[in-house]
């Protein structure tokens, strides 16, 4: 019998390939945005301990919001009646993978939105973007982790200050080349500058209105 997926899985783990680990480790101190309510983060609480007569196991229990490290918000987070997680299955969730890196331009400003221009150049390196494509923001902001005050890039006026996406550059991504998904470092998809302008997460909005997912 030949099993194809085993054989794609040994030869993905062989030296040939780098496996990069993208994820944060979390624990109760770990930041999120500021208004989810206290109390919402319970990691690891021990509910059945070694000792216990019944059964000698460890059963800990996880109580965090959706919305917590790592993460994908689906289009329901923002979209009223929208799709949820039990929209996405595993077949849905794998995407080629493109990263626009503006770490030189957030270095120069803060308040750096990618454009659709810094995208075109991208691809004119690399080639379009394909359809069904998982568009990254690299920005290095995951480098203020787990500091909540640098990852909000809190001023002295205690105005949030941070790099992200434009609405523009999004619209290009989904309607001129259909993307799947984006994503970013920043705990908002909206670079702060521009929330503050339109009075909202308008980014976001529009994303997830559009039914796609952003990680």
């Amino acid at each position: 019998m030949i099993f194809k997926l085993w054989n794609i899985l040994q030869e993905l783990q062989s030296d040939a390939y780098e496996w990069v680990e993208l994820s944060h480790s979390l624990n109760n101190d770990s930041p999120f945005w500021a208004g989810i309510p206290a109390g919402s983060v319970e990691l690891a609480k021990t509910c059945f301990d070694w000792g216990n007569p019944m059964l000698e196991c460890l059963i800990q229990t996880f109580k965090f919001p959706g919305q917590f490290g790592t993460h994908i918000d689906f289009p329901g987070h923002f979209a009223k009646g929208a799709a949820l997680s039990e929209k996405f299955g595993a077949g849905q969730l794998l995407f080629p993978l493109c990263i626009i890196d503006v770490t030189a331009k957030v270095a120069e400003d803060v308040h750096c939105a990618v454009t659709v221009e810094d995208i075109k150049a991208y691809e004119a390196q690399y080639g379009p973007i394909p359809d069904g494509a998982f568009v990254a923001l690299r920005t290095d902001w995951s480098k203020n982790w787990p500091d909540m005050d640098k990852l909000s890039g809190i001023a002295a006026d205690g105005s949030e200050n941070f790099p992200g996406w434009s609405l523009e550059a999004l619209q290009y991504i989904y309607e001129e080349r259909n993307a799947a998904a984006n994503g970013h470092e920043t705990l908002d998809t909206d670079a702060s500058a521009a929330a503050a302008a339109a009075g909202d997460l308008a980014c976001e909005r529009y994303v997830l209105s559009k039914g796609k997912i952003q990680i």
